[in-house]
């Protein structure tokens, strides 16, 4: 068990971040939203404490923490007060070791995320959102809603949660990044009663690579307004050579909000949107925006042209200046200007 620190003793706090391997794509088929439902259920009783007396413990000491099921991982975050780390460190020990996964909890969280899921229902980018999974990866995991459906939801049992987690956490699928007023030793006996009995090893169920099918059109014909917008191109793997150079590019491109090229085209010379972005993730560059419905062939044609430009043409010497600038100045701003987001960037 490996944990990076960042000693800082100026501010008498102490972020805990750490992440499982696993994450929703570990999501059984038929049940999907489990790893949604389970981070929700953290602070929700643990050991001999219910859902009320645990979250007036966790008050009493000072403490947030929280968990959240992303795609490749199940992430939690702890910050409390060096004088009362005893109490918040056991408090974290029973949220890892014991947790309850009492039914009225259940209820209560499911029904909550069900009327997020209904709530979605004649939201545009929702449903964008949804085909344009299934078109682009199948029958994949990454391809089946992370909060999952009422349905799905519907069928997970207290059980079902308890199994769950014993296969997600599990020592040789933890990283850990702590920033804050603790030393090294005290830190290495606070990880040993927290993550000590955990079991060994993970038993995660295999999930093969897949490539994003692209090159096709989606459409789904609503009577709304607004019309959400998605687009594709072929990402670039973070191990790639020209990963940074793509990063660059995507800063001019769609990521830098209001001095991009998109925002440039889309809004501020044609007024078609408030808001269109680019970002990269980890298999794709993905270009998001919405507009009104009967501007969307107009914003699309310009969307293309704009990403078509770039591909050809490069950007100019003095974009590629200020995307740097803009990068390098707001990196301690974005990534180092608290503990929590150093914990973050460590992890």
């Amino acid at each position: 068990m490996i944990a990076w620190l960042v000693e800082d003793h100026t501010v008498e706090i102490v972020n805990i971040g750490f992440a499982f391997n696993g994450g929703i794509r570990q999501d059984p088929v038929g049940k999907e939203g489990m790893a949604n439902l389970m981070a929700g259920l953290f602070i929700e009783g643990a050991g001999n404490y219910d859902s009320d007396a645990f979250q007036m413990k966790l008050d009493d000491a000072g403490a947030e923490m929280g968990l959240e099921a992303q795609r490749h991982y199940i992430c939690g975050s702890v910050c409390m007060l060096p004088k009362q780390q005893d109490a918040a460190f056991g408090l974290l020990r029973l949220a890892l070791n014991a947790p309850r996964f009492d039914q009225g909890p259940i209820d209560r969280v499911r029904a909550e995320i069900v009327s997020d899921i209904v709530g979605s229902e004649r939201d545009p980018d929702a449903i964008a959102q949804r085909k344009w999974l299934r078109a682009i990866y199948g029958t994949h995991p990454f391809s089946r809603p992370g909060e999952g459906t009422k349905e799905s939801l519907a069928g997970i049992t207290p059980s079902d949660l308890l199994a769950f987690h014993k296969a997600i956490f599990a020592r040789d699928g933890l990283h850990i990044a702590v920033v804050g007023d603790i030393d090294a030793n005290t830190l290495r006996e606070r990880l040993d009663q927290l993550f000590g009995d955990l079991p060994e090893q993970q038993t995660l169920a295999p999930v093969a690579d897949v490539v994003p099918k692209l090159g096709q059109l989606v459409e789904e014909n609503c009577d709304l307004p607004q019309t959400s917008l998605r687009l594709a191109w072929p990402g670039v793997k973070r191990s790639a050579p020209d990963h940074f150079a793509t990063v660059l590019m995507n800063d001019i491109l769609g990521g830098s909000g209001m001095t991009s090229r998109l925002f440039e085209e889309v809004r501020e010379k044609r007024g078609l949107a408030y808001h269109v972005s680019s970002e990269l993730t980890l298999d794709k560059l993905l270009v998001t925006t919405e507009t009104r419905s009967d501007c969307a062939a107009q914003t699309l044609s310009i969307v293309r042209d704009v990403v078509k430009q770039m591909a050809q043409q490069g950007p100019t010497g003095a974009e590629l200046k200020a995307a740097k600038k803009h990068l390098i100045g707001t990196y301690a701003i974005d990534r180092l200007g608290s503990t929590s987001s150093i914990a973050d960037r460590l992890l």
